[in-house]
């Protein structure tokens, strides 16, 4: 009886959830296209005078300007940025505690992980800043 329990909840963790999580966005995604859809043939039907371009431009999903986008990438890369040196420090700390080594391997890695996926934010940010400028310019 343990054996099937300690079988089972890995699989479940593994296949089961993240399908789960797959199809619960989906579905929600669907539903409001669905939702957006049936306001519009509503309004369409009705034929109150109401103009249809209007509303179908203001039920839209709404988009993120490119200064938007610029923000996040920031924010991003600082956040991820910090918590890699936050891991690094960590790791350095417990080192010159005289740690065990294999436990500072675990905060090493997640650090430099951490830091390379924040360091790439930044730069993405810094070039995407500088092209949308050049843009804005001409």
């Amino acid at each position: 009886m343990e054996g099937i329990i300690a079988t089972s909840i890995p699989i479940f963790i593994c296949v089961v959830l993240p399908a789960l999580i797959v199809w619960i966005v989906f579905r929600a995604s669907m539903n409001n296209d669905n939702k957006r859809a049936e306001v519009l043939i509503k309004a369409i039907e009705s034929n109150n005078g109401i103009d249809a371009d209007r509303l179908a431009d203001a039920l839209a999903k709404p988009r993120k300007t490119a200064r938007e986008i610029l923000n996040l990438r920031l924010l991003r890369g600082c956040i991820f940025s910090f918590i890699g040196l936050g891991f690094f420090a960590t790791a350095l700390f417990a080192n010159s505690e005289g740690l065990h080594s294999d436990n500072v391997t675990i905060p090493m890695l997640a650090g430099s992980v951490s830091l390379a996926i924040g360091v790439s934010y930044l730069i993405v940010y810094f070039v995407t800043r500088k092209q949308a400028g050049a843009s804005s310019e001409k």
